[in-house]
Parts: structure tokens; sequence; C-alpha cells
């Protein structure tokens, strides 16, 4: 029986390898402590099968292991894991102490592991036009010219900012200068912009409850008094929060596609949202989380293209509509904080390597952006409906599905009473990801959920990894 640490997709025709993805894989499941030493593994003809690769694949992955030590032949006795490796390991409770799902690791591998069914925050690598990124990024680094040697814009690559105004302008209703456009490194740097620039330390700033946990984070770390503001279906209540911090210095909320629950702002709390910032001169940071893929309907406006008082800082990323690896984000500001934010930007926070910049830029204007999103609602459309069907016949009564047509994730509710902390934790120890929503929650009192990404769950792998979501529930 192949244990179920090792019974995990393969991603085809992706770097690294397929020997490589399943060294790595063995070798953080020895560390973790999910194969513990002494046990044995398959036989290498018995796992290629399993895996649906070929036996060499197996002997190249077992043969580096066995070079490194966390193997041991045993000739007709098998392969087994070291034996010696019994006192230097962590023990598997504290491999896996990590109830947000996250998957734990004693070493950092050279490579990054393969993603897990379910895993948050990916679009469908599998899908992405590398090659056509590799040809515009590879006439970018020929034409690199001796300037652009020198040090770039600090706010960011002039190409890309105008090509960030027309792509906002035409897909999010959002009109505004280059100037006003700030690039940055991911989310987290657009974020970190605004919360340097815009608030001092001990400033009461609300958050969503439930909410991005990065981004509860990077406020508490600048020392911002966070105030829950709960969210229901139609999103932040607006009341709610002004009658808990009426002085907020900042609001910071997903509209467009609540982050994690999936919900809307609806047009009155909109309004209301604004109209308190412009009462109290307040900053609202808002977050286009997932805003692009929406798949009943045209995306929604963005909160910004309601905005007459400059008050809103928006916050947008490549990392779900391109890959997160590429580390771009960008970050509109209202008209009278332009300069300011410039230089926050020389000053702290420039923009990233210009041939990145530079090779977005081409990808934007060139038309291949829209037709990329094109591609990529209809493919999470599909594979969306599919993973939800899966689990539904697979779970019946045991989880129900969210009915949010929006988004790269599924929320599936647990019966309540159910711990969705301990549920995840048992996802991560068969190779699954997922988040519990608790993770996500400022104040107690939600009902137990867990957040599953959807987008890297080929169609046609559906009804197998609903099949191990259920045997992972069924634990105990």
């Amino acid at each position: 029986m192949i244990p179920a640490a090792l019974q995990f997709p393969l991603l085809r025709g992706h770097a690294p390898p397929l020997h490589r993805q399943l060294y790595l894989r063995i070798r953080e499941a020895i560390l973790a402590g999910q194969l513990p030493p002494g046990v044995r593994l398959p036989a290498t003809r018995v796992l290629a099968a399993d895996l649906g690769i070929s036996r060499g694949t197996v002997d190249q992955a077992y043969g580096q292991l066995l070079a490194e030590g966390f193997l041991l032949s045993r000739a007709a006795a098998g392969t087994v894991v070291h034996p010696e490796l019994a006192s230097r390991l962590v023990s598997p409770r504290a491999g896996h102490a990590s109830a947000a799902g996250i998957r734990p690791t004693s070493a950092a591998p050279s490579e990054p592991a393969p993603p897990r069914p379910f895993q948050l925050g990916l679009p469908a690598l599998d899908a992405f036009p590398r090659k056509l990124w590799a040809r515009l990024a590879g006439h970018r680094a020929r034409a690199l010219s001796l300037s652009g040697l020198g040090y770039p814009d600090p706010a960011g690559h002039r190409p890309l900012r105008e090509a960030i105004v027309r792509h906002l302008a035409l897909f999010r209703g959002i009109h505004c200068a280059a100037d006003q456009v700030f690039i940055t490194s991911g989310f987290q740097g657009a974020l970190a912009l605004a919360i340097r620039t815009m608030l001092r330390p001990g400033d009461p700033v609300w958050m969503e409850d439930p909410g991005y946990f990065r981004a509860s984070g990077a406020l508490r770390l600048a020392g911002a008094r966070l105030t829950p503001a709960p969210v229901d279906h139609n999103g932040l209540r607006v009341d709610e929060a002004m009658r808990r911090a009426p002085d907020a210095r900042m609001a910071y909320c997903t509209p467009s596609h609540h982050a994690p629950l999936g919900v809307a702002l609806s047009l009155p709390r909109r309004l209301e949202l604004l109209d308190w910032a412009e009462r109290n001169q307040a900053w609202i940071v808002e977050d286009d989380y997932d805003g692009e893929f929406r798949y009943d309907g045209p995306p929604l406006p963005a909160l910004r293209s309601l905005d007459r008082a400059g008050r809103v800082l928006y916050v947008g990323s490549f990392s779900k509509t391109l890959f997160p690896g590429l580390r771009l984000g960008y970050l509109v500001a209202p008209p009278s904080e332009s300069s300011r934010l410039a230089q926050a930007c020389d000053l702290l926070c420039p923009a990233p390597s210009i041939l990145d910049q530079a090779t977005a830029a081409d990808f934007l204007s060139q038309g291949h952006f829209a037709r990329h999103i094109k591609r990529m609602r209809a493919l999470y459309a599909g594979r969306r409906a599919a993973l939800a069907a899966a689990l539904q016949a697979e779970c019946g009564e045991r989880l129900r599905l969210d009915g949010q047509l929006v988004g790269l994730q599924l929320t599936a509710w647990l019966p309540d009473g159910d711990d969705d902390r301990a549920a995840a934790a048992r996802l991560n120890a068969r190779g699954l990801a997922g988040q519990p929503l608790s993770s996500f929650c400022l104040e107690g009192g939600h009902r137990p959920a867990l957040l599953l990404g959807f987008a890297n769950v080929p169609a046609e792998q559906a009804p197998i990894l609903a099949r191990r979501l259920r045997e992972a529930l069924d634990a105990r």
C-alpha cells in the first residue's frame, strides 16, 4: 500500500522535473515525520505505477535520497528511511503544528515544492503561457540599453504604469494618470507603501472580520490598532465599524470579492463607506482581491471608481492574473497624495526589476493580458464546477458549498461544532492543502469552514481529489 504522504499529483510539463518533484516530496515527508525512520518505501515499480510515471523516474529520486543519506537500501528487504535519523528529526506532532494548513518544513529545499491540491493564492500555473512570456522577456533582455543598466524610476517603469492606467479604465472603471500609479513588489509591497505613508503607530484601523491575515499582520506590525469590522452577505458592516471606532484613520477592505468569504460589498454600503471616509478625512485601502475573476457576469467596478473625494488607495497585483513568482503589484493613489508616495518610493521602497516590469508592460500593451484573463475565466469556471460537483458527490451533507461564482477558491462549510483547524490539519497530513476559516478571524464565534483553492485542480482530477479530501475528513 502506498503511504498517504506519497499520494500527491505531479505537475506535468513543468519545472522542476518529475524526479525532482518526487525527491522533494519524499525528503519533506521524512523531515516532517510523515515517513518515520525505518519505514519501508514502496518498490520503484509499485510507486511508478501508482503515480503514473516511469520506473526510471522513481529510481532517480530514490538514488538522490540514498546518496544524501535519507534512505537506506537493504537489498531484498527493500528501501527504508534511514533508521539513524530517529534522534535527529522533528517529531510528527511538531511537524504538523500549523493548523492553518501551511506545509511545515525542517529544512528549506533548494527548489520550491510543487503546489498541493486546494492550495490558496495560486492561479493555474499549468495554463500560463510561459513560452510567450519567455519570448517577451528575452527580447527585453537583448534590447536593454546602456542607460537601462542604471537606476530606474523608483515609482516604476513608465510604460507599465501607462499600461495599467489603460487596463484599469477599460476593466475596473478607474480613471487615473500614470503619475498616480506606483509599481511595488507584489500586494505586500503596495500595502506596505500605503501603511508607511498614511498611518502613524497607534492609529485605529478597521479590518474586515474575517479578513486577509497577511493584511491584518502587516497592519499590526506597523503598530495600528485593529478594530474588527464584521462581514455579512452584503460585505463589511459599515454601521457596526463606525459604532466600534468612529475615529478610525483607515479602513482595509476587499469590496469586489471579499477575502475569504467571496461576497461583494453592496452599493449602499460602498456609498456609506465612502461618505464616512470623506467626513472623517480617513483613508480606504481597497484590495482588489480576485476582482478579475467573476463567472456569472462581468467583473464589478472597483470601489475606487465611485470615489469623488480622493480617499481610496487602490491596491492590485499580478500574482493571481499572471503568476506570484513575478512579485509585481501596484498602488493607485489619490491625486493629492501622489507626490508624498513618490517620495516614499524613492526613499523606502523603489520598484522591482526593470526587466520584469518591461516584460509585463509588453504583455499588457500587446493585448496578451486581456486574452489571458478571458481564457482563465473560462478555465476557472470549468474547474470550479468540476470540483464543486465532485465534492458534492463525495461529501454530501458533510460539506455545504457557497454559491459565490467569483474568485479562485470555494468555501466549504462544515457542520456546526466541527473544528476547522483540526480538519485542515488532517488534510495537510495527507498531502492536501486548504485553510480553516478561523485562521482569518479576529474574533471568535464564526461557523467552521474550509477554504479550498481550485485554480490548480484540473477537472479530470477533481473526483480523485474530492475522494482524498473526504477520506482525510473521515480520519480521526
